[in-house]
This record gives structure tokens, C-alpha cells and sequence, in this order.
């Protein structure tokens, strides 16, 4: 039940139905003509294809960023993978490093690291590291629906709670609330921030593009849920879209600071590699008359092409339109009292422990 790249097809509660061949991998897999004519037959036009489940086998838990771009140098992934289904992810082509697809593959073939929180607690008991913010969540959402089960983030909030090390935790889940307990404790030793992405504020929209992620007024929510529990609070205004959301950027702002925000960013679309292909092919299908025009404007802001990789410009994008838009966040922030910056976080409570074997001295 694999997807090709030539076949359109409407999957229930998939932000694609594509399956591009991998970069690194000859061997294009397309759908299967007789398991398709068997749906139809028993009455399925829209075919599910279920989730599964790998177990990874990594040994360490923490990946070192070399962006300028990103607010903190390392990052931890309980999952890879992610089944909100984001169509324009730019995490996408990530997954094609574990012999997967960029498309399909990416929301509905998911990696677990099972052992998570005992890696992290071996690697922040090493006498190499530093304490420094670590991001929960820089490559998919650590709070995706698998997360219900699992509570791998959960369990690893509560190493950092232990260590006393800093973490900021980024995601556009209302299950986020579930653990208010922990990071309530991690806030007391100003330990935590939490940010969460709104992308849009149109249910419509969001359950088009993002078809298994919390819907706008639960993200709202969430926002509610964690500043009333004094965890600091962010928003992200993100991906912002050049003429299919862009001009949400003060509504968004507006809802989140009424909620409790008190800083805000804003990142422009990425569509790093195949994530473009798999982009414009669901903008034709969910908006075929709007799909020209917000690939002009999506050019507007990239002196042309689709995608910019350039640090420092990937984030925010370029030109008349791109400069208009900082503008305009800028002007919002500075009326609803949100912060452009996040604050900093606490180092001086982390204290490394003996381990699970402790010293007889």
C-alpha cells in the first residue's frame, strides 16, 4: 500500500497521498491497481492507511544544531516521523534517512525511541555536558498522537525536571495541558518555555493542511491552559504562507496575547527539497483556484524560487513582501505587549547525579 508520485488520491486524515521515490533509494513504490479496485468495490473511495509503528534503535537522544537560525544548540526528537500530517513539514525529507519517503511514509511510518528518557538522563549525567536549553521538538512534534500512548515527552520533562536542566518545549498540541504538573515544577526554577505554533485560525484550512494536528481553537486553548498555570509562553505564527495565511499574522497575535503570550515569532514557509513538489501538488488539489497566486506570492518572498536554505534568510524570507510582513509583526507585538525575544532560561539549578549505580565513597 505504498504511494507513487503520479497518483492522486484522497486519503482520509492524510495531508498527502503521495509517496515520491527517496533521494537515496532507485525503487519507486506505487499503489497496488488491485487493492485500490478492492476499496472501491467494498465501498471505500477514500482508502485509510493505518499508522505504524517502528521501534529506534538510537543511542543517543540528542542532536547538535549548527543553525544560527534556532535558539538553542541542541534538540531531542522522541519521535521521527509525525503523524500530524502537516503537508508543508519541512522535517519531510528527514525521514528519507531511514529508507522512508518524504510523503507518505513521513506521517504514517513512525520511529519510537522507546528507551528516550534513559538516554537523555545518561547523556546529561556525562561529564561532557553542559547545561544549556535543549528543544523538545526541532525536527516533529513531540506531542503528536502516538505521544498518548507512549509518554515519552512526559518522562523526559521529568529528567530535566530532575537535573535541573533547561528545556523549551515547541509544539501545536493541546496535549501539552495534559502535563501541566511538570512543567508547572520545571517553571518554579525557571526551567521551561513552552511555545506553540498557530498556523491559522480557519478550522477549515487547518484540517486541509494539517489533518491530524490540534484544531486553531484547541492550540488557543492550550495557550490559555499554560499561562494560567504560570509556565511563560510563546506563540509561533507559523509556517506563514504568502497569500493563503499571511494576512492572519494580527488576528493570530491578537488571540494569543488575549490568552496570555507574552513573546512571538513568526517563520516563514520552508519547502526544503521534495516537501515543494508534495506542497504545490495538495495546494492544486484543496485550492485550484487560489493555487497560482499563492505560488507567485510564495516567490515574492524567495527572490523567485520556491525555497531559500541561506541561514538568516530561510527564516523570514526577502523583498517588498517579506519586509511589509516584519513590518507588520513588529507593529502588532509592540501594541499587544508580546515580546520578539524569548526570555532566557536558568542554568544554576542543574546538578548531575551518580547514576543508577551509585558510588560506595
Amino acid at each position: 500500500m505504498e504511494g507513487g508520485s503520479n497518483n492522486r488520491l484522497n486519503l482520509k486524515g492524510r495531508g498527502t497521498s503521495s509517496n515520491p521515490p527517496n533521494r537515496f533509494d532507485p525503487i519507486d513504490m506505487v499503489w497496488d491497481p488491485e487493492w485500490l479496485e478492492s476499496e472501491r468495490l467494498a465501498g471505500n473511495p477514500e482508502p485509510k492507511v493505518p499508522t505504524q509503528l517502528y521501534r529506534d534503535q538510537a543511542r543517543t537522544v540528542l542532536a547538535r544544531n549548527d543553525s544560527p537560525d534556532v535558539t538553542f544548540d541542541y534538540s531531542l526528537n522522541p519521535y521521527r516521523g509525525c503523524e500530524h500530517g502537516c503537508v508543508y513539514c519541512y522535517a519531510r525529507p528527514s525521514h528519507e534517512y531511514l529508507g522512508f519517503s518524504a510523503g507518505l511514509d513521513f506521517e504514517s511510518k513512525l520511529m519510537v525511541k522507546l528507551d528516550a528518557p534513559e538516554l537523555l538522563a545518561k547523556e546529561l549525567r556525562a561529564r561532557r555536558w553542559r547545561p544549556q536549553v535543549v528543544g523538545l521538538s526541532g525536527n516533529t512534534d513531540c506531542y503528536q498522537p502516538i505521544e498518548r500512548k507512549f509518554q515519552l515527552t512526559r518522562r523526559c520533562l521529568e529528567v530535566f525536571l530532575k537535573f535541573g536542566n533547561p528545556v523549551e518545549v515547541i509544539t501545536k498540541s493541546a496535549l501539552v495541558l495534559r502535563d501541566l504538573d511538570v512543567l508547572a515544577e520545571l517553571a518554579k526554577r525557571d526551567l521551561v518555555r513552552v511555545t506553540v505554533s498557530v498556523t491559522t485560525l480557519d478550522g477549515e484550512l487547518a484540517r486541509r493542511m494539517e489533518p491530524r494536528a490540534a484544531a486553531p481553537a484547541k492550540r488557543l486553548d492550550a495557550i490559555a491552559g499554560l499561562a494560567q498555570a504560570g509556565i511563560p509562553t510563546n506563540v509561533n505564527v507559523a509556517p506563514l504562507i504568502p497569500g493563503l495565511n499571511d494576512h492572519e499574522m494580527p488576528a493570530i497575535l491578537e488571540q494569543a496575547a488575549e490568552r496570555g503570550a507574552t513573546a512571538a515569532r513568526y517563520i516563514m514557509l520552508r519547502l526544503p527539497l521534495g516537501v515543494e513538489d508534495l506542497f504545490v501538488d495538495w495546494l492544486e488539489q484543496a485550492y485550484p483556484k487560489r493555487a497560482k497566486k499563492v505560488i507567485h506570492a510564495i516567490q515574492e518572498v524567495r527572490g523567485g524560487a520556491m525555497s531559500d536554505i541561506r541561514f538568516g534568510r530561510r527564516m523570514k524570507g526577502q523583498g517588498v513582501r517579506a519586509d511589509a510582513l516584519a513590518r507588520l509583526f513588529t507593529l502588532h507585538c509592540k501594541k499587544l505587549g508580546l515580546s520578539p525575544h524569548r526570555p532566557g532560561l536558568a542554568v544554576h539549578h542543574f546538578k548531575r547525579d551518580a547514576g543508577p549505580q551509585q558510588s560506595l565513597f
